[in-house]
């Protein structure tokens, strides 16, 4: 069976602001709630901060090569909203907003998409000080940012996302206090910070469409919360597709309270009855501006759950086997995810699906010939691959993928133990070595995915 992608299909790798950036205390970049968080004792895995990380911002000139030689088609990447404007609103910092025309030139100068984020969760703190985003105001603040953003790039980049896994940063930032910045607020607050991201996304999408210059595509990036069915029978894909789209009282980790209001312009009905007596002040014309028309839905996928049609209808857990195969960050490698996740995505909510995160963290090192021969990700890889290309078969309009990561990185908590790249980086030196998976990936991107057919190409390295 073939397994080439359609024409036109878009290949990629992405990253975000802090977690490569580096040059914190230069080009008067301004702190965001992770440069408070890192500071605080045992917040961060081993004391680890993004003060460096992969010092990005200085050695532009040799990733931009890099991903050159990787054959990239596009590149995701995350503008950070303090290095733009330190203090969140007010003066705009004119040498932050010049490294992002260095990269978009030095991307476009080698035929690489720059595909633009404008939020991945380096939120400024001095705004976090003023209530962040449980300020109705963060919503407007955020709005002012995207349209000076697309003002100063929209002449060149053409694809842009709002925010990026909105999912993560109320349930681990404002839920659990595991991710910046740090708290535990009641379940009323964490839905009114949910309720102003969608806002900010809505505003955000307005300012975008107006500061353009030229014309825009404009999505965003949420988690997807996948269940898959254990078998084809209708009555369990149905069961599956129910359980992908419910909303849990216990937790904010769903899909539909989120996407929802900005593709159907309301709160689902089964989340108003989970959340209720804490549901957050909707003011009137809420919902209609955070419903805004967008180009394509986004969806970070990793990892999911496999269910069957229970005795009542509905979705019941298939127990994961004992030693099924789980990456270094303890999840469980669930290929099935990109066939069946996009494919609901896509019928739930009738958008363009394109996958802007899908990866893996391994025990990656270099051997002492200087080769770092990652072959579970080519593996991992290759086989989310298939069953995407599955999800096209099936019908659901999918029109790329961003592997994530391009380079390894700053993991957020934690910190450098993970890594997640196509290009092995060595902290301590910051030297940069493409992995197998790099020289492998640039096949499937030259051949439009064909070379995802046949056997394994890893027993062909081991061979």
């Amino acid at each position: 069976m073939s397994t080439e992608f359609p024409p036109g299909f878009v290949w990629g790798a992405a990253t975000s602001s802090y977690q490569i950036e580096g040059s914190s205390g230069e080009q008067e970049r301004g702190r965001s709630v992770w440069d408070a968080f890192v500071a605080r004792p045992g917040a961060v895995y081993s004391g680890h901060t993004g003060e460096v990380a992969c010092d990005h911002v200085r050695r532009l000139d040799e990733d931009l090569g890099l991903m050159e030689a990787m054959g990239l088609g596009a590149y995701r990447f995350s503008v950070s909203w303090p290095r733009v404007v330190p203090q969140g609103l007010g003066r705009v910092n004119d040498r932050g907003l010049d490294f992002y025309d260095r990269l978009v030139d030095g991307l476009l100068a080698r035929g690489i998409t720059p595909w633009a984020t404008l939020f991945h969760w380096d939120y400024p703190l001095a705004l976090y000080h003023r209530g962040g985003w449980l300020n109705r105001e963060s919503a407007s603040w955020f709005a002012e940012y995207a349209g000076r953003v697309a003002a100063r790039l929209s002449d060149r980049v053409t694809h842009w996302m709002t925010i990026n896994e909105p999912q993560v940063v109320a349930q681990l930032g404002h839920a659990d206090g595991t991710h910046a910045p740090g708290v535990r607020l009641s379940r009323a607050e964490q839905l009114t910070v949910v309720h102003n991201m969608l806002r900010a996304h809505g505003l955000g999408t307005q300012a975008i469409r107006a500061g353009a210059t030229r014309p825009v595509r404009v999505g965003w990036a949420p988690v997807g919360h996948i269940a898959s069915p254990a078998d084809e029978d209708p009555a369990t894909i149905e069961a599956a597709r129910a359980e992908t789209f419910r909303v849990k009282r216990e937790n904010l980790w769903n899909n539909t309270w989120f996407s929802d209001p900005v593709c159907l312009g309301r709160y689902p009905e089964d989340g108003l009855h989970a959340y209720a007596g804490s549901l957050p002040e909707i003011h009137a014309g809420d919902m209609e501006s955070i419903c805004q028309p967008l180009d394509f839905y986004g969806v970070n996928i990793y990892s999911g759950s496999l269910v069957r049609r229970g005795a009542n209808g509905a979705a019941e857990a298939v127990p994961t086997p004992p030693g099924a195969a789980r990456t270094s960050f303890n999840w469980f490698v669930t290929p099935e995810v990109l066939r069946w996740g996009p494919r609901f995505i896509f019928e739930r909510y009738r958008l363009p699906v394109v996958i802007t995160e899908n990866g893996m963290a391994n025990l990656d090192w270099m051997t002492s010939e200087g080769e770092v021969p990652d072959a579970q990700r080519i593996d991992f890889t290759r086989r989310y691959l298939r069953a995407l290309h599955q999800a096209i078969r099936d019908g659901a309009d999918v029109r790329g993928y961003f592997h994530w990561s391009l380079m390894d990185n700053f993991e957020w908590a934690e910190g450098y133990k993970e890594r997640f790249g196509l290009i092995y980086v060595d902290f301590p030196s910051q030297e940069r070595t493409l992995k197998l998976s790099a020289h492998w990936y640039r096949t499937v991107i030259e051949s439009n995915g064909r070379a995802l057919a046949g056997p394994s190409p890893v027993r062909a390295i081991d061979a």
